[in-house]
């Protein structure tokens, strides 16, 4: 039999996927390490189970302890999938700033969860950093892994992550692309491929509202550089212990609004649910394009998974009211008959006589008709105008069938089709369309219809 002895043993050895769509116009190959395949769906598992080991071993993690850390809820979910497995019990502090899902999902392990207010200074005793230090000070038997200054951190992308990349790009890797938070992936996955081969490039992916790119630039911790920013995972408002500058080539800072955007991309584009980090480097990469050139393999990492962010990211009110999506979303077909979708289709059927049809169209005020055959297929259509013009030519018109003068059927649509295609689908061949709502009722879409929609 083939199986794992618990669940901590699936940690690592994550896939490295191709990114194609996204970078299609840019001159080097660019491979995302992708994460969420870890059982906590982040690379955070790797170095909270180091953590933890590391901590056993010294000592500072006794048995039946209590795990307190300040997490944006990434590390916190490695450190309660351990806690479980090796029988602690965990708290944990975040900001309010973090997504539901991160909340909840940290719940689900049974850790206590206390939100903190995201505007403070790290030293304000309400900050997340200072709410976990003070009950792991308060606490008896309790450990806080403090994974911004805990070296471990870094050891463990030295000892995992940074191996991984070198293997599976046969040591051809080029440059490294991380959204840098804690440091720790960053840190130790540099370290590692620059002892490999120190040409290789490190950029870091920083957020505005953060301080680690001008601190690389100009060596200043310049405190204007501060302010409250929403994307999530990257970015400090100090500096951590584990992110070594000497590693780190350059930052590059990415908006809220560009993370987010691209952050929807990749699913869409790449087939990646990935988070809010990922659409950081993501973006970072394509800002950065000028610094690569053919041949180049560009390792980016996916932290971790979108299911964190779909009260965020993934939800379109959201997005909207950040202004990182247009107020009004293309309109589509099913829009378009909104008013007039609780009211049934008015046909004829091609052996009608004209005059019923006339009375028909007198009846429900309209200037257009369909015509159907008897097996339900729209084969014909009837206009106002036109019906005039034949009753000019034969005054007994209306006692033939329509069959005999009725005009082309009205082109059929998707009720998804956006309203640009269907402006663009009305014009003098074609006075209306026709269209079948999700409930298998059809309706007709008229000039006035995309009048309407356009002036709303």
């Amino acid at each position: 039999m083939k199986y794992f002895e618990n669940i901590l043993h699936t940690i690592g050895n994550t896939p490295l996927v191709k990114i194609n769509k996204i970078t299609k116009d840019l001159p080097c190959t660019v491979l995302a390490k992708v994460e969420t395949t870890n059982p906590g769906n982040s690379i955070k598992d790797r170095m909270a189970l180091k953590m933890i080991e590391d901590a056993e071993k010294s000592g500072a993690l006794k048995p039946g302890g209590t795990i307190i850390e300040g997490t944006s809820g990434n590390t916190g979910m490695g450190l309660a999938i351990a806690a479980v497995i090796k029988g602690y019990k965990c708290i944990f502090t975040t900001t309010d700033k973090q997504s539901k899902e991160k909340v909840d999902a940290l719940k689900a392990f049974g850790a206590e969860v206390i939100v903190c207010p995201t505007d403070v200074e790290p030293t304000d005793p309400r900050s997340y950093y200072s709410v976990s230090s003070r009950l792991a000070a308060e606490i008896p038997n309790a450990w806080k892994p403090n994974q911004y200054d805990n070296l471990s951190n870094s050891t463990a992308h030295y000892e995992q992550t940074g191996p991984e990349i070198w293997d599976q790009t046969d040591g051809e890797i080029t440059h490294l692309v991380v959204g840098v938070g804690t440091g720790g992936t960053i840190s130790g996955t540099a370290k590692y491929l620059k002892e490999k081969n120190p040409n290789i490039k490190v950029f870091g992916i920083d957020t505005y509202g953060s301080v680690f790119k001008k601190y690389l630039e100009t060596g200043e911790f310049d405190k204007n550089e501060i302010y409250p920013y929403i994307t999530e995972g990257i970015g400090e408002d100090f500096l951590p212990a584990n992110v070594d500058f000497s590693l780190i080539d350059k930052f590059e800072k990415v908006t809220d609004k560009d993370a987010a955007v691209m952050t929807r991309r990749i699913p869409r584009e790449e087939g990646i649910f990935a988070g809010n980090s990922a659409g950081s480097a993501m973006a970072g990469i394509m800002q950065l394009q000028n610094e690569f050139k053919a041949g180049d393999v560009v390792v980016v990492i996916f932290h971790d998974h979108g299911t964190r962010y779909l009260g965020k990211m993934f939800n379109e009110d959201w997005m909207r009211d950040r202004g990182f999506l247009p107020a009004n979303v293309t309109k589509s077909a099913l829009d378009l008959i909104q008013n007039h979708m609780h009211h049934p289709l008015v046909y004829c059927h091609e052996d009608d006589l004209c005059e019923t049809v006339f009375e028909k169209m007198q009846k429900y005020g309209i200037s257009q008709i369909p015509v159907m055959n008897q097996s339900g297929a729209f084969v014909g259509s009837i206009e106002d105008n036109h019906f005039y013009a034949e009753l000019l030519k034969n005054s007994s018109l209306m006692k033939n069938t329509v069959i005999n003068i009725m005009q082309p059927p009205y082109p059929i649509v998707a009720f998804s089709e956006s309203i640009e295609k269907l402006s663009s689908m009305i014009n003098k061949q074609n006075s209306a369309l026709l269209v079948m709502d999700m409930g298998g009722n059809w309706h007709i879409i008229t000039k006035q219809d995309v009048i309407r929609a356009i002036a709303e």
